[in-house]
């Protein structure tokens, strides 16, 4: 049985890659134990602007400086125990890693200014990572900002990072864009060599109680894979990019049909922090059983067999859908 498969240009023994997590990642023997599981490669936990600017500025002593007469300003900015990992940490973690493994190891970024993205880019490449995720995680909430700045934001940083970086790029992306496949086709033009279908953004809650609002962190379930499936289906064939599929991947049947749709790897967390690192193996006997009973003889057979190119009724994953699910609707058959 042949699970090998390739992604930004590495050859991976098999489609299976955590994604990063921090609880997964930043113990280094983490990675190690990943490894042994079956992780085709790693995708460290990502680095966050808010990160850089702490060592880069020292802006815990500068802000906290003369707070004492300003109550409320002493919860502006984040405690540097928010942050454990800072920038020299987190290359010294990608060169521990790359010791201590024989599997790529995938670094993680989220920068803020143009010149921040690009500057440790070029660190986390000199650290030795085998390529980089851009996890470009921004919320726009600017009202005078149009869609068309946000997105030219997202060009500008590829452009700029691939301009000064050689290792393979990877941009985690939202599925929040008018037109998801022009942006596709817009980020691989400037230089992306692969797209990871879908950033799963952390929602707030309500604490009514204590009257504050709090990061809510609820661990994905399948139905979130579908998203992915659908736009990975829509693009496969279309763009010159790998892509990976993330959110809601929590068993070997899954990741056939999100091979299927196109993606090339798929990434997995959510079961590793329900059930354990071990349970990377279990997902992989899971894929291997399913491929052994349909008489598949390798992971590349299948990749891109269920995309819209590939498929009989090329609008399958458009819009006549909608009609046929809503006329089949049963309400006696309904899932609550």
């Amino acid at each position: 049985m042949d699970l090998t498969t390739t992604y930004l240009g590495l050859n991976l023994r098999s489609p299976l890659v955590p994604s990063a997590a921090q609880p997964l990642t930043e113990e280094i023997d983490n990675v190690k134990r990943l490894e042994d599981a079956g992780a085709a490669a790693v995708v460290l936990h990502s680095i966050f602007a808010e990160q850089l600017r702490i060592e880069q500025y020292e802006l815990h002593h500068h802000t906290t400086y003369g707070t004492e007469s300003f109550a409320e300003a002493l919860t502006y900015f984040p405690e540097p125990d928010e942050y454990k990992v800072g920038p020299e940490t987190y290359l010294e973690h990608i060169q521990k890693a790359k010791e201590m493994v024989d599997i790529p190891i995938i670094a993680s970024l989220n920068g803020a200014s143009l010149g921040q993205w690009v500057d440790f880019s070029k660190q986390i490449q000199q650290a030795g990572a085998d390529a980089l995720e851009l996890n470009i995680y921004s919320i726009p909430t600017d009202m005078h900002k149009t869609g068309a700045q946000v997105e030219e934001e997202y060009i500008e940083i590829v452009e700029a990072v691939r301009a000064d970086v050689t290792i393979p790029l990877t941009i985690k992306l939202s599925p929040y864009f008018s037109n998801m496949a022009n942006m596709a086709s817009r980020l691989t033009k400037a230089g992306a060599n692969g797209l990871v279908l879908f950033n799963r953004f952390m929602q707030e809650d309500i604490n009514p109680e204590e009257l504050e609002v709090w990061p809510h962190l609820v661990l994905s379930n399948v139905q979130e894979s579908l998203l992915p499936m659908r736009w990975i289906a829509l693009l496969y064939g279309r763009i010159h990019a790998d892509m990976a599929a993330t959110s809601g991947i929590q068993k070997g049947h899954d990741v056939v049909k999100l091979l299927m749709a196109g993606a090339k790897v798929t990434h997995v967390c959510s079961p590793l922090l329900r059930h354990g690192i071990s349970h990377l193996a279990e997902i992989e006997q899971e894929l291997v059983h399913w491929m052994e009973e349909h008489e598949y003889e390798s992971v590349q057979q299948m990749i891109g067999t269920m995309s819209q190119i590939n498929v009989a009724d090329e609008t399958a994953y458009e819009r006549a859908q909608y009609m046929k699910v809503v006329q089949s609707f049963n309400p006696d058959k309904a899932i609550v």
